[in-house]
């Protein structure tokens, strides 16, 4: 669950890389800054010119690749999950099941501040389903609904 920091409610890195498998380059979730179990969280993404995908998307005009967006919104629905779950996950891993109504709205540069949020849309034993919104500067970069299954690592 949300630990109390300085009078503020989040979730920082260690905290996040306790949540998701995730490593660099492939960690996409810096910090989480609200959730509210079984209904909605809201992370974000500092993107800076280090990212190592924008060596080649592209040279001289950096874009951050829309399914990496989308990748974003995942890894935020995971670290929601394990925070709205009842049972101990430490065995388990989420995998993508699905992307339904995916739009992508507007760029994503280095020196943004890629806001995600997350809402849940509902669940049937271990799979769930997400509606995602990634923004910047409150305007939309990505959205749509995905849907993930919680797996035991010992299967894959």
């Amino acid at each position: 669950m949300v630990e109390t920091m300085n009078n503020e409610s989040y979730l920082d890195i260690k905290m996040i890389m306790n949540m998701l498998p995730h490593r660099y380059p492939f960690l996409l979730v810096d910090r989480v800054t609200d959730i509210v179990p079984g209904e909605s969280l809201t992370a974000y993404k500092n993107v800076t010119m280090n990212e190592p995908f924008f060596q080649g998307h592209f040279p001289g005009l950096p874009v951050m690749p829309g399914v990496l967006q989308l990748e974003a919104l995942a890894q935020a629905g995971g670290v929601f999950v394990i925070n709205s779950f009842d049972e101990p996950l430490e065995d388990k891993v989420f995998l993508f099941t699905g992307l339904n109504k995916v739009k992508f709205r507007r760029p994503v540069v280095p020196g943004d501040k890629l806001v995600l949020k997350v809402f849940y849309e509902k669940h049937k034993m271990n799979i769930w389903r997400m509606r995602g919104i990634a923004e910047v500067d409150g305007q939309v970069t990505a959205q749509g609904e995905f849907s993930a299954a919680i797996a035991d690592k010992g299967d894959m």
